[in-house]
C-alpha cells in the first residue's frame, strides 16, 4: 500500500531570528545555572561539553548553518545538561528523577535524551556533507551517536582517574552501579534508534522517493574491492 502524501506547514520558527533567540535563551540559562553550584570543579568539568559545542555552533552559523529543527533539539539537550552540571548528575534534587526508585536517574534520562535529541542533527550533517541517503541516512546517525556516547564515557574515566581523581565519584555519577557506563550507552542508542525510526516514518509519509532512495543506497557502486587493490593502483601511479 503506497503511503499517503501530505503537505507540511512551515512553522512560525522557520526564520533566521529563531536560532538567535535560542542562543540568547541559552546564555541566560547558562548564567543562571552557573551561580553557586555545590561543587565548582565538577561544574567546570561538566561544562566542557558546553564550552566545546556552543562555540562550534556559533562559528559554523554562516559556514554551515543547521536547520531550526536541529538547533531546537541541541538547545533542549544542552538545557537538560546544564541542570545536571549545576547539581552534579547524581545529586539533582527533584523527586521525579528517581522514577519511583532509590536511585537518582537524571543521568540516565539525559543519556537517553542525548540519543533522542542529537541523532537528528547528526543525521543532517551526514545528509548534507556525505550525501548519506536511504539506509545509511538512518544507520550512520545511530552509529555515530553510540560512538560519541562511548567517547564521553572514556573521557569521564580519564578525568576521574587522571585529571581530578578526588572528584572522580562525583563526576562519574555511577552511584555504585558497575554497569553504569554500559547502561548509559545503551540508553543513548535507544534514544537515537527511536528518533531515526520516527524520522524514517516521516520520510515514508512525505517523501515520494523514500523507497527508491532506500533501495539505491544498498546497491553496490564499485564491484572491485579496496584495500590492497587500491594501494597497488596508487603505487603504479594510476
Amino acid at each position: 500500500m503506497a503511503p499517503r502524501r501530505g503537505r507540511l506547514r512551515v512553522a512560525w520558527w522557520s526564520g533566521e531570528r529563531y536560532p538567535k533567540v535560542l542562543f540568547g535563551l541559552f546564555l541566560a540559562e547558562w548564567g543562571a545555572w552557573a551561580v553557586a553550584p555545590p561543587d565548582r570543579l565538577t561544574w567546570l568539568a561538566e561544562n566542557a561539553l558546553v564550552f566545546a559545542v556552543v562555540p562550534l555552533l556559533v562559528w559554523t552559523w554562516h559556514r554551515f548553518r543547521l536547520s531550526n529543527v536541529s538547533y531546537t533539539l541541541v538547545f533542549v539537550y544542552l538545557s537538560l545538561h546544564l541542570m545536571g552540571a549545576h547539581y552534579g548528575y547524581s545529586n539533582v534534587p527533584f523527586e521525579w528523577v528517581r522514577l519511583g526508585t532509590e536511585r537518582n536517574h537524571y543521568d540516565r534520562i539525559v543519556h537517553f535524551s542525548f540519543g533522542l535529541l542529537m541523532a537528528y542533527p547528526i543525521r543532517e550533517v551526514f545528509h548534507r556533507v556525505a550525501h548519506a541517503r536511504g539506509f545509511w541516512g538512518y544507520y550512520l546517525p545511530l552509529d555515530v551517536t553510540l560512538a560519541f556516547s562511548a567517547l564521553y564515557e572514556v573521557l569521564e574515566w580519564l578525568f576521574a582517574s587522571v585529571a581530578a581523581p578526588e572528584q572522580g565519584t562525583a563526576f562519574l555519577g555511577s552511584q555504585g552501579d558497575p554497569f553504569d557506563a554500559v547502561k548509559d550507552m545503551a540508553l543513548a542508542g535507544a534514544g537515537a534508534a527511536l528518533t531515526m525510526t520516527l524520522t524514517a516514518l516521516i520520510g515514508w509519509r512525505y517523501n515520494a522517493d523514500f523507497w527508491r532512495e532506500w533501495r539505491a543506497s544498498l546497491k553496490l557502486r564499485r564491484s572491485r574491492p579496496r584495500g590492497e587493490v587500491t594501494l597497488a593502483k596508487w603505487r603504479r601511479g594510476r
